[in-house]
């Protein structure tokens, strides 16, 4: 399976459609009613910024030479009233934009978060978590402009565009088909320019993602970093990604600039062709106020067609974006609920594997082959091998975080392919060898087992994990801040919260992959003790190297290259003087010769 690095540009999976617009649409209709109302505004605004022209040629035709006082003070009421008017739009007009675009970001933010946590396993296994991030935060956040902004207002400045446009064709036909002789000319170059631009800003963002893998693997793993004194190589190594964002930013931006400097000249030749032909009087004999606001128009044309240049250039720039969080958003997750998927019953713990093979990819080797037993209710059950030998394998495919290639998994009877992933989790305890603390209280840490567990329950399943006595000599007790994957404990600390979190969820099947492996020997005696009456009752799956917890286990499964290869107790496996007999005593003679 080919893994995704830092070092490695991601490739699209997808090529872009006009769908990407629709579905970029779809976060927007929520707040048709805010737009509409938003969209009046702005037409109310561009209306009254066209009275601006119109009273000028009134000014300069009529009211001056006739010297017509009274209609120089309406007209002068008027235009005043406009501008308080306008000034009071344009504040409404930027205020609610910014609510809107703020609120369909948290919306995109939201939906793609909510599907990042049905990915499966292999989604996170096979690429940085950089480059997961950077789609739910930065490239989202790139979109800020042009929702927040840019597409109620090139609504508006395409409806500017043809008010001003029909106003220049009252006023005058032939200086306005003057004015749009060079219009072509700049539609041909901005196709010309899209094509460049996107592909740019999908090098650019591949370099970003890039950038942002690195830093969060470097700040991961910052104390194996120094503890090898490798922090000059790192740098090296960040100074070239840092290198290369650059470099695709400057070129990104330099493609994208070419569009503005082009509108705007155009937009000056256009007006100087218009003085031209009204200076010369080439087929177009005008007053001196027709030409000074129609001037004004054709600059009030032409500022519309660069604010929809740059809104262009925003929806090129957020296109290469846009594609890779919607290719985010595409991934169908590997394991989901059926159709017609039922809710799992209350558990009672009878687990059969039926003839269960496993592999990741159809052309891979199988991790599992061919495994079948049959668990009864509350029996314990021990899994020991070498490492890669498929343990944790068996323990996922139950708890359903991959599903088999070939046979079944049953529980009570139940294929547990047929009812729903919350239902089946929600009966099982699963605490895997990678421990994780989140960042918040001790008390939130464990709760997190059990959100409506009481804090008397919640100090309970502590004390059963002999995790009480040190929880209240911190300074705080259960209140104490631990900071994020719970640095600021030691690594048995850690197992011992998370093995409280996952015993509070009183779950009818138990899953400990590894639990004790990094607790001192005095301490897991003691966890020994609780557990041992916390088990009664429930069936277990127990996967661990020290031997000698797992020697009061009902059952102990030896595997090796995905098969089951001895089953037993822990005293017919030691008269079998089979694989699992000579681990025991390597480990005996270990501890012996210690």
């Amino acid at each position: 399976m080919a893994r995704n690095t830092f070092e490695e540009d991601e490739e699209l999976t997808q090529a872009f459609t006009w769908m990407h617009y629709k579905r970029m649409n779809e976060f927007l209709v929520p707040y048709n009613g805010k737009m509409l109302k938003i969209l009046f505004v702005i037409i109310l605004t561009n209306l009254l910024g066209l009275l601006g022209p119109w009273f000028t040629k009134i000014m300069i035709d009529t009211v001056i030479p006739q010297k017509n006082t009274l209609l120089l003070l309406e007209l002068s009421g008027i235009f005043f009233l406009s501008l308080f008017v306008a000034g009071w739009c344009m504040r409404y007009k930027i205020q609610s934009m910014t609510e809107v675009g703020q609120d369909v970001l948290k919306d995109m933010r939201y939906a793609i978060f909510t599907h990042l946590q049905r990915l499966p396993f292999s989604y996170f296994d096979n690429r940085p978590h950089g480059k997961i991030l950077i789609r739910v935060v930065n490239y989202i956040n790139t979109l800020s402009d042009l929702l927040s902004n840019g597409v109620l207002n090139v609504v508006s400045d395409v409806f500017s565009l043809f008010i001003t446009l029909g106003f220049m064709f009252i006023m005058d036909i032939r200086l306005t088909l003057y004015s749009l002789l060079l219009f072509p000319v700049l539609i041909f170059f901005s196709f010309l320019i899209t094509k460049k631009q996107r592909l740019a800003y999908q090098e650019l963002s591949n370099k970003q993602s890039n950038m942002n893998a690195y830093i969060h693997e470097s700040i991961s793993g910052i104390k194996v970093t120094q503890s090898f004194a490798r922090e000059e190589k790192n740098l090296q190594t960040f100074t070239k990604i840092s290198k290369e964002t650059k470099q695709s930013w400057i070129k990104a931006v330099k493609i994208m600039f070419k569009l503005w400097p082009l509108v705007q000249n155009i937009s000056m030749l256009t007006i100087a062709l218009i003085y031209y032909v009204s200076i010369r009087k080439i087929g177009v004999q005008v007053s001196t106020g027709t030409l000074i606001a129609f001037l004004a128009l054709v600059n009030n044309f032409w500022n519309p067609v660069i604010n929809i240049g740059n809104f262009y250039n925003s929806l090129v720039t957020g296109t290469a974006y846009m594609e890779r969080i919607f290719e985010t958003m595409d991934i169908v997750p590997e394991i989901q609920d059926l159709p017609n998927a039922q809710v799992m019953p209350p558990i009672q713990g009878n687990v059969v594997f039926e003839h269960v093979s496993f592999r990741y990819e159809e052309k891979e080797r199988k991790i599992l082959n061919d495994v079948s037993f049959k668990i009864e209710k509350g029996q314990s059950i021990a899994l020991i091998g070498e490492t890669g030998a498929g343990k944790t394998t068996i323990i996922n495919l139950l708890s359903r975080f991959y599903d088999v290639s070939e046979g079944q998994i049953t529980i009570d009877g139940i294929d547990i392919r047929t009812v729903t992933l919350a239902s089946l989790r929600s009966q099982m305890g699963v605490m895997l060898q990678d421990t994780f603390i989140f960042s918040g209280t001790i008390m939130e840490n464990i709760r997190y087992g059990r959100l409506d567990a009481t804090d008397e329950e919640v100090q309970e399943a502590a004390k059963i994990v002999r995790a009480h006595n040190f929880i209240q000599e911190l300074n705080e007790g259960y209140q104490t801040e631990v900071e994020e994957r719970g640095s600021t404990l030691s690594v048995g600390q850690r197992q011992l919260i998370s093995f409280a979190r996952t015993l509070l969820a009183n779950p009818q099947i138990l899953i400990l992959d590894e639990a004790t492996s990094s607790i001192d020997t005095k301490t897991e005696e003691l966890l020994q003790e609780g557990l041992q009456e916390l088990l009664k009752g429930r069936t277990s799956f127990v996967i661990a190297h020290r031997l000698s917890t797992i020697k009061n286990s009902d059952q102990i499964f030896y595997v090796s290259d995905g098969k089951i290869v001895e089953k037993g107790t822990h005293e017919e496996l030691m008269k079998l003087k089979g694989k699992y007999y000579y681990l025991y005593q390597a480990q005996v003679d270990l501890i012996q010769n210690a």
